[in-house]
């Protein structure tokens, strides 16, 4: 028989052309291109040549049988190697953010449009069904713990029913306003306020935390906090469980929108008449004029938001509390002429909740008539959005309850007209709006939503935004109406929402009825601090126990532009606040006490990291080479450590000059003592803000600067340089007052006399000019991206050789390694007097393209520079603890 070809379609390429190394034995490969080359050779029918059935010119009927024999096999062969390479079990189509860890042969597992072609694939395989609920059990723990849960299943159920009938119900007889006449939660004034009753299956879990409203779905899609270290006393999502941190840059400013259960946030109301109200505003930090004038009229009607650092009274200076954002109650025109009580409610973060309610107590007892405060934390959850996504997903989810009275109808259909906006910053500054919606399981599952890319579509947005009628009747917030707070909480059962959805007609939309409750919601639209170009975010607050419903619409919402929203936790939270450069509340404000006790956190967390990994993988702080025979890490390189720059720890060691300590002596009794008299040093530091900083410098007769004073600054490298957390900040040197030194022709020893060493741990004259000069080359750089010229001619070659041969003689004995420079190509780090303050947070920043970071620094030891060379002033050197080598950039207040 002849040798054999292969046919190929048209268009197309024989295997010959393809690479050997394309297909895989394996049945999955996730290389694209080598995926297609094995379907390619799959698909590939191998024939005889017509020219095998001949034999002198005349037909071998012998051979003609063989090669049809040989070209129905390999039909055969080709069929079934073809289906075998496209074949792929049910569960494998399962989208990425839908799969786990193993499969499952489970046909209820997997999307319902996938069910049946799973069941007929486990059908044909015998693959046997698996059920956790009837698995039996297979060892003896797991038997007695099936009866055990079997008996108290049935001690409960009797439990329930002796109850039931006790109350002259009947078995299973569960009317449908059975939520309404759940008891109104008791809320004591000027107390804190206990967390709400859990289930008894999950009360033991809850004893030293509290569980966000939606825990149990986060449970199962993200990292929590562990379970014996709760994070502020909350159990909160970290992350979620599939790779994110490229999503949520795309999703937070170019496609799609992020979403965080923010319920732990912490809510203060604040009652009493407005003109003590405003008093006690203006002590914890609302003090600037634009908060009191007629810009701030608004605020004080209730129909914008303003937020401020707030702050306390420290031995008469002001000490920074955190940032909280204040909401007034709207008043109606009748309760304006009668002056009634007024109400605010300050959100603020839960790690400084306790420092700010203890505060506002000591204040309100300074005020005649008397004010009292409430504890809101459980009363008031909130859902936080962002990206250009946000707001259509809020309109996809939130509906207006047609029941609603006028203002709030009003506030709905203002609501109801941002069809379009991609961005909430482009809405008036504080913009808020308060309406009531109908309960979102009603409307389930959401829908797209239809017309976004309408031709008059953004020139009637622009119109409302620039008309924004809110101002007008404005009608009291019922957010701060208890009872309707108490009557929103109680909705409707799911197995009632089910019930009356089976008895409409398929795909419609439930009507709301009498039963469901109206929900009070106020939507806060905010800006960032570095320009209304970023994306702004959206704030959603309502009652704590309207999340959950709210949340599933939300995160099963399809969006126009793809997929769903992303669902997000405290990492992509730092992640969204460093990528727009702005800092995050409470590991960027080392000036507050709840800064402080982060850091210590961190710093105890960085220990144990260290601890854990083998002596060859540790940084050896000690023998850290920095240049002109300077050795050792300033400070404690596992920290941010101001207790060094300012001195305030009297045992603060160099390393320079001690090593480091065993980690046997960080244990215990010692360790514990340590972190306390840490933390109150770092509890000595005074935050400045940049206004502050200006007023000083443009002041003739400046006040004098709080000691120990640290403002933030965004950094941002010039050039090359990626620099993390603890790194060191310098500013340029001082320029030095002697010149060169002059070159000598004089005759010296070849060797160096008994006694007499070359000068060390003495920085180049010039250091500040080599900086200086690094600034030229990388904007120039910047701005044209050459080549390096080679010196590949002869020519070249000679005029270095010539500059080398007139040259003055090299030094004897040869200078030590990094002694004028790292590695001959970067200049030495300045020296610790001009170390100025730490990184608190710093990475690659993927929307700015370059190395950013968020710091900290002295400001007495850059006011003076600010006065005499503002430009100049804000160069500084950047370097990563344990690393020799420094990044030049520049700094900016915050």
């Amino acid at each position: 028989m002849s040798s054999k070809q292969t046919s190929t379609g048209s268009g197309g390429q024989g295997p010959g052309k393809k690479k050997a190394s394309g297909a895989s034995s394996s049945g999955r490969n996730d290389n694209p291109a080598a995926r297609r080359a094995k379907v390619h050779l799959a698909r590939n029918i191998p024939v005889e040549p017509a020219q095998s059935a001949l034999k002198d010119g005349e037909l071998d009927l012998q051979a003609f049988v063989a090669a049809h024999e040989f070209e129905i096999r390999s039909l055969e062969q080709s069929m079934a190697t073809s289906k075998a390479v496209g074949s792929s079990r049910a569960f494998q189509q399962v989208p990425r953010g839908l799969r786990r860890r193993t499969a499952s042969h489970n046909p209820r597992r997997v999307p319902r449009r996938l069910r049946a072609r799973a069941k007929k694939e486990m059908a044909e395989d015998n693959t046997p069904l698996v059920q956790s609920r009837r698995r039996k059990p297979t060892s003896t723990r797991a038997r007695l713990r099936a009866e055990t849960a079997k008996r108290l299943r049935l001690l409960a159920a009797r439990t329930k029913r002796r109850k039931m009938l006790s109350k002259g119900n009947k078995r299973g007889e569960m009317g449908s306003n059975a939520a309404s006449q759940r008891p109104r939660p008791k809320i004591r004034r000027n107390q804190l306020n206990e967390a709400p009753k859990p289930p008894a299956r999950f009360r033991k879990r809850q004893i030293h935390k509290t569980w966000l409203p939606t825990h149990l779905w986060h449970a199962k899609r993200a990292r929590m906090t562990p379970p014996s270290d709760p994070l502020w006393r909350f159990s909160i999502p970290l992350t979620p469980s599939e790779k994110i941190y490229r999503p949520t840059h795309r999703s937070q400013g170019e496609r799609g929108t992020l979403v965080w259960d923010t319920s732990y946030m912490s809510t203060i109301g604040l009652y009493g008449y407005e003109a003590g109200l405003c008093r006690v505003l203006k002590r914890i930090g609302f003090t600037d004029n634009s908060y009191w004038n007629e810009k701030g009229k608004k605020w004080v009607a209730g129909s914008r938001s303003r937020a401020s650092i707030i702050s306390r009274d420290d031995h008469g200076r002001p000490r920074p509390m955190c940032p909280c954002t204040a909401v007034w109650n709207p008043q109606s025109a009748a309760q304006n002429e009668s002056k009634p009580q007024r109400q605010i409610f300050l959100r603020m973060h839960p790690s400084a909740f306790k420092e700010v309610f203890d505060e506002l107590l000591r204040l309100i007892k300074m005020e005649t008539p008397r004010l009292y405060i409430e504890d809101l934390r459980f009363e008031i959850g909130s859902v936080e959005l962002t990206g250009p996504a946000s707001t259509e997903a809020l309109l996809a989810v939130l509906t207006p309850h047609p029941n609603a009275e006028q203002s709030n109808l009003q506030q709905g259909r203002i609501f109801q007209s941002l069809h379009g906006l991609t961005n909430p910053s482009a809405l008036t500054a504080d913009a808020m709006l308060a309406f009531t919606i109908q309960d979102p399981r009603l409307r389930y599952p959401p829908r797209r939503l239809e017309g976004w890319a309408g031709d008059r579509l953004q020139e009637k947005l622009m119109e409302n935004i620039a008309e924004w009628p809110v101002d007008k009747e404005l009608g009291s917030n019922l957010l701060f109406d208890r009872d309707v707070r108490h009557t929103a909480s109680n909705l409707p059962t799911q197995q009632n929402i089910y019930k009356r959805r089976s008895e409409t007609m398929a795909g419609a939309f439930l009507i709301p009825s009498e039963s469901d409750p109206e929900i009070p919601i106020t939507l806060l639209a905010s800006r960032s601090l570095s320009g209304t170009q970023t994306q702004g975010s959206w704030t959603l607050m309502l009652p704590w126990k309207c999340v959950l419903p709210v949340w599933h619409s939300l995160v099963h919402y399809p969006l126009i532009s793809g997929g769903n929203p992303r669902f997000a936790g405290v990492n992509e939270s730092m992640q969204v606040a460093f990528e727009r450069s702005i800092p995050w509340f409470p590991s960027d404000f080392l000036g507050t006490d709840a800064g402080a006790d982060w850091e210590l956190t961190q710093r105890n967390k960085r220990r144990k990291d260290y601890d854990k990994r083998p002596k060859s993988k540790r940084t050896e702080w000690a023998s850290l080479d920095l240049g002109a025979g300077r050795k050792g890490e300033l400070g404690d390189g596992l920290a941010c450590d101001f207790e060094l720059l300012f001195g305030l720890a009297a045992g603060s060691t160099d390393v320079r000059d001690k090593g480091v300590s065993d980690s046997d002596a960080m244990e215990g009794v010692e360790m514990a003592a340590q972190n306390i008299r840490e933390g109150i040093h770092l509890k000595r530091l005074n935050q400045v803000s940049a206004a502050d900083i200006n007023a000083h410098i443009a002041s003739t007769t400046p006040s004098a600067l709080p000691e120990n004073a640290i403002t933030n600054v965004r950094i941002t490298t010039i050039g090359r340089g990626v620099v993390t957390s603890c790194a060191r900040i310098y500013r340029l040197p001082r320029a030095s007052s002697t010149t060169a030194p002059e070159a000598s022709n004089i005759e010296v020893p070849s060797t160096v006399p008994h006694g007499i060493s070359p000068e060390s741990n003495v920085l180049p004259y010039n250091l500040r000019a080599q900086w200086l000069s690094k600034l030229c080359i990388e904007s120039d750089s910047s701005k044209s991206r050459k080549t390096p010229r080679h010196a590949s001619d002869m020519h070249e070659r000679k005029r270095l050789l010539a500059q080398t041969l007139t040259g003055p003689p090299a030094s004897y004995p040869p200078l030590p390694t990094n002694h004028d420079s790292i590695g001959g190509h970067h200049p030495l780090v300045p020296d610790g007097e001009d170390l100025i303050g730490f990184v608190t947070s710093g990475s690659y920043n993927m929307a700015h393209g370059r190395g950013t970071a968020v710091g900290a620094i002295s400001v007495e030891k850059v006011v003076l520079d600010l006065r005499t060379a503002p430009k100049e002033a804000k160069l500084c050197v950047v370097r990563n603890a344990g690393e020799n080598v420094g990044w030049l950039a520049r700094w900016e207040h915050v």
